[in-house]
This record gives structure tokens, sequence and C-alpha cells, in this order.
């Protein structure tokens, strides 16, 4: 009979008394006890933890666009280009999560359907802050945190920093590139509204990458991240179109409709519309 194989022999440590494991530096307790269904139905467990996965992954993203942010601000492109590649790849998994989520069908979701109340995904403070962040500053978004007022102040706080798409353009021009003073003196608090010079200047990247390889990197970073994001974005609509067809939202929202309008939502609007005159 072969020998069980024991770690201990090599030296792993089998004996965790008054010393940190595992569980204890993730602090799984807590993480792995979240999960509280309000039903019987068994697919709820799989509702609360595809969303409570995406915001765990939603907390990295915005970690790692904060810090890409001050490294553009501070001419450390090249550490930048680390952070937003990994940015792409979490939206990647993000993506890959809705394939889980659409193993649920309409009938398993409408058997705990009633649980979530008004919640709704839309209500997400992580995701807001993630537009807010790279330059998505729809004001009329703030609304559904008033009634807490942390969130809500995080939110105005995130206003009053310019965007991962503003400290780009101020990063451009001091590389040379021709962006308006204007653009680089409006108020970043309000949304980003394409220009048709912004776009002129980026084009010329794009015409000579030798001369400005590192802003030509830079543009594809931000351009691989909105495509990840186009695709989550589009995968969410696709799964609540399986799943609840054109029903409204729980949160009031017109669901698919609601959905398929903030498909028309671009991050980096002069980044695509300059492809077409190249």
């Amino acid at each position: 009979m072969p020998r069980r194989y024991d770690p201990s022999a090599e030296g792993a440590r089998m004996g965790f008394e008054g010393r940190m494991s595992y569980g204890d530096y993730l602090h799984l307790d807590p993480v792995l006890s979240a999960q509280h269904p309000l039903s019987d139905a068994h697919d709820e467990m799989l509702f609360i933890i595809q969303h409570q996965t995406s915001e765990l992954w939603m907390k990295l993203a915005l970690h790692e666009i904060g810090a890409a942010r001050a490294a553009i601000a501070g001419d450390r492109l090249r550490m930048a280009f680390k952070m937003l590649t990994r940015v792409a790849r979490i939206f990647e998994q993000l993506n890959s999560a809705w394939d889980v989520l659409r193993t649920m069908t309409p009938s398993e979701y409408q058997s705990f359907r009633a649980s979530l109340a008004e919640s709704s995904g839309f209500q997400s403070f992580q995701y807001r802050l993630i537009e807010y962040a790279v330059g998505n500053r729809n004001h009329a978004m703030l609304k559904p945190h008033e009634h807490r007022p942390d969130l809500h102040a995080a939110l105005v706080a995130e206003l009053e920093r310019p965007s991962l798409y503003d400290v780009v353009q101020a990063c451009a021009a001091r590389r040379g590139l021709p962006i308006p003073q204007d653009i680089l003196g409006r108020d970043t608090r309000q949304p980003w509204a394409a220009d048709p010079r912004v776009e002129a200047a980026w084009a010329e990247v794009y015409r000579n990458p030798e001369t400005h390889w590192e802003l030509y990197e830079l543009a594809e970073k931000l351009v691989d991240f909105e495509d990840y994001f186009r695709r989550w974005r589009f995968n969410h609509v696709t799964t609540v179109e399986r799943i609840i067809g054109f029903k409204r939202g729980t949160g009031g929202t017109a669901g698919v409709q609601y959905l398929r309008r903030m498909l028309e939502t671009e991050l980096f609007p002069e980044l695509w519309r300059l492809r077409t005159g190249l």
C-alpha cells in the first residue's frame, strides 16, 4: 500500500496555534459568512456571490486606477502601463463572471427576485466611483447614494479630483501635444465632452508612433481597458435580457432599455474616433 504524503516531512508547518494562518491573513471568516440569502431558493446563493465577488474585483480596479492616475500625473508612464493592463485583466474576469450567472434560468431567478426589493446593481457605489475616476461624471448618479453620507461624500470627493482622462491630457500637453488651454483648464468636475482638437492631437501620435511611443502606448492601454469595459456592459445587457426579458429593473430602471443606453457611453471618445481618419 503506498504511503500517504505528509507535507510536514518536508518542513511544512501543520500547526497554527498562536500563528497566522491562511484564513487569518485573508479574514476568511467574515468573507465567507457574508452570504445571507433571504429566501429558500437554491440560486440566490449564486446571485449573491456573483455580485459580492464583482465588488471585490471593482475594489481592486479602483486601487489600480488610482495608482495609475498618480503615476501618469508624475510622468511615470511605464509604471502606469502595468496598472492599466491589470485593470483590463480585472474587467476580463468580470466578463467571465457573467457566464456563471447566465446558468440561472428565468424561473430560477423569479423564485427569489422579490427578496431583492428595490436593490439593484445600478446602485453600486464602487461602479459609480470607477466611472467618475476615469471620466464619466454623471452628477445625477449621486442621488442613489444620498442615504449614505459617507459614500456620497466619497463620490463628491472624487469629482473634485481630475479624472484619469484629464490627467492623461495634461501629461500629453507636457510631452508636446497641442492640447488646447481651455481643455487643460476646464472644470474637471463636469463630464468630458469630446473635442475635435483633442482628437487631432492624438491622431498625430498614431500617425507617428515612433516619435510619441509612450503616449501611443498609453492611448492603447486606455483603449484596452475601455474595450473590456464595453464588453462587460454588453454582457450585462445580454444576461439581463436572457433572465428577465424586458421587465423593469428591481431598482426602478427600464431594465434592458436602460442598460442599452449605457452602451452608448464613451469613456475616451477621441481615442476611438481618431481611427476613422487615419
